[in-house]
């Protein structure tokens, strides 16, 4: 997307939901998931996250800690990390020694992701520690710990200030947090932390939360490495638009199913997909239109890229993330592929950033 005097190549991530499709199991969804990290990198994404879903058919990728051991000892230059970790179910603590841990394994490539939700009572139940009360809405007191443990810049007299995570450890993870309701971006900005919008939940809200972030950011542990924000969206890319719509089906489908049945066995086929959708779901628009953003974008490589241009103008971002949940695997891989090549994202354009 660079022109004579702009030189600048939009970085491209992935983020990856292990998807499992019909007549698959979540061992070969998990395989499919580390090979999507390998064909990631040879393209020149710049990096690829793993997602945290509990108790759901139709995504393998529960634990986003393992992944991220495979997933960087099984490439050389792609940044991973978690999209994201849930930390309103987990320990500040124990969240930073796991990701410091991952960075001496992997040193300078790993991002720790941080994200807050539910996922229903009974999981969020199963999930809980203390369960003989209701859990406190302290995502922000977590955030400012797990930052505590990864600087060491506890006060002196705070209990943890004796504790380090850090020791022998040279490097530390990229802390990044995401959002899909602009709720979080003023605490990254103050932090000095990147920002990841979820464009793909909630698409209204994506220009004010991310130009949100970018006014309130300020310096911090992490703040030393300049302004950084990202756009998720979820996006198919195909040879014709036409052929790019039909294949967003699947996506379509599955969101259906949860919306109708909280649940989602796979992600269905195209044809599948067909059967279930109704007209009018089929025909929901997949850019913009009339000013609003789609939750899923679909196209030839021509259309994406201008989708992608005029959204990353509305918000400042000079990265954006895709989730491309496609039942089948060659059509993923192909659709990586085209999106690469149309944001002209190459292996050396990335190392050269």
């Amino acid at each position: 997307m660079a022109d004579s005097k702009d030189t600048h190549v939009m970085k491209l991530s992935l983020v990856e939901l292990a998807a499992v499709t019909p007549g698959t199991d979540k061992t070969q969804a998990l395989e499919e998931a580390l090979a999507a990290a390998r064909q990631a990198e040879n393209l020149g994404y710049h990096r690829i996250w793993f997602a945290e879903h509990h108790d759901v058919g139709s995504a393998a990728s529960q634990a986003p800690e393992i992944l991220i051991a495979l997933a960087a000892r099984a490439t050389e230059h792609i940044r991973v990390g978690s999209g994201a970790v849930l930390l309103n179910h987990y320990s500040p603590f124990k969240v930073a020694e796991t990701f410091l841990q991952l960075e001496a394994l992997t040193p300078g490539r790993i991002d720790l992701g941080l994200g807050r939700a539910t996922a229903g009572p009974v999981v969020d139940l199963a999930l809980r520690q203390d369960r003989r009360s209701q859990p406190a809405d302290d995502f922000d007191l977590r955030v400012e710990e797990v930052l505590g443990h990864l600087h060491g810049d506890f006060p002196a007299d705070h209990p943890f200030a004796r504790l380090n995570p850090r020791a022998g450890i040279p490097t530390r993870p990229e802390v990044w947090l995401l959002g899909s309701s602009g709720s979080s971006a003023t605490l990254a900005g103050g932090l000095g932390l990147g920002y990841a919008f979820a464009g793909f939940i909630n698409p209204d809200m994506a220009s004010r939360a991310l130009l949100r972030h970018r006014a309130s950011f300020a310096g911090g542990p992490e703040g030393t490495a300049g302004y950084r924000s990202i756009l998720a969206v979820n996006a198919v890319v195909a040879d014709t638009d036409a052929e790019a719509r039909r294949l967003s089906w699947s996506m379509r489908a599955t969101l259906a199913r949860l919306a109708r049945t909280g649940a989602a066995a796979d992600v269905p086929t195209v044809d599948v997909a067909a059967r279930e959708l109704t007209q009018a779901e089929k025909d929901t628009p997949t850019v913009i239109a009339d000013g609003r953003w789609p939750r899923l974008l679909a196209g030839s490589p021509t259309t994406i890229r201008d989708q992608i241009e005029q959204m990353a103008k509305a918000t400042g971002v000079q990265e954006v993330m895709v989730q491309d949940v496609i039942a089948a695997p060659e059509a993923r891989a192909h659709s990586r592929a085209l999106l690469a090549q149309a944001l002209g994202v190459t292996p050396a354009a990335v190392a050269a950033s």
